[in-house]
């Protein structure tokens, strides 16, 4: 362990998956906007003393894994950065968009995994993310099409 991971009287390693999306779960999160927010989660998460170390922006959720120390509950943080980010996309995005919702741009709630001996099976979760749903989408496309003949009637 690092010094970088110690308080006054504590040596720490707490890491967590993070996943949370936005409102309605939009596809929102694309081009220049991805790019720019995985600006700004890391400079919030630095304001808390925190470092995402693994981060993905999917078009409608974010992951990351992210060292909190124990000193900060991880509520506490998670609620920081995406308040703050939502306040920063809506001074700098609001303007030239219709229908931007701004401080309302995450949903409410998120989900929060421990990460213990696991991280290097995280790491790559994360990375891969965005194949594993594609590879997923792909297969839904694939048995919800209707069979042929156009009516689901059967043989009379």
């Amino acid at each position: 362990m690092d010094d970088k991971n110690s308080l006054s009287h504590t040596k720490w390693e707490c890491k967590y998956h993070v996943v949370f999306i936005p409102k309605c779960r939009r596809k929102r999160l694309y081009g220049h906007l991805r790019q720019h927010l995985g600006d700004v989660f890391r400079r919030l998460a630095r304001q808390k003393e925190c470092e995402i170390e693994e981060g993905h922006l999917m078009p409608d959720h974010v992951h990351m894994l992210i060292a909190i120390p124990p000193k900060y509950a991880v509520s506490q943080v998670v609620g920081y950065i995406k308040g703050k980010s939502a306040i920063q996309l809506a001074r700098e995005y609001g303007e030239n968009r219709r229908n931007f919702t701004g401080q309302h741009f995450w949903a409410r709630g998120y989900f929060v995994s421990t990460v213990g001996r696991d991280e290097t099976v995280i790491r790559q979760y994360i990375r891969r993310q965005e194949q594993e749903d594609e590879r997923l989408e792909q297969l839904n496309l694939w048995t919800e099409q209707p069979p042929s003949g156009g009516s689901n009637a059967g043989p009379r």
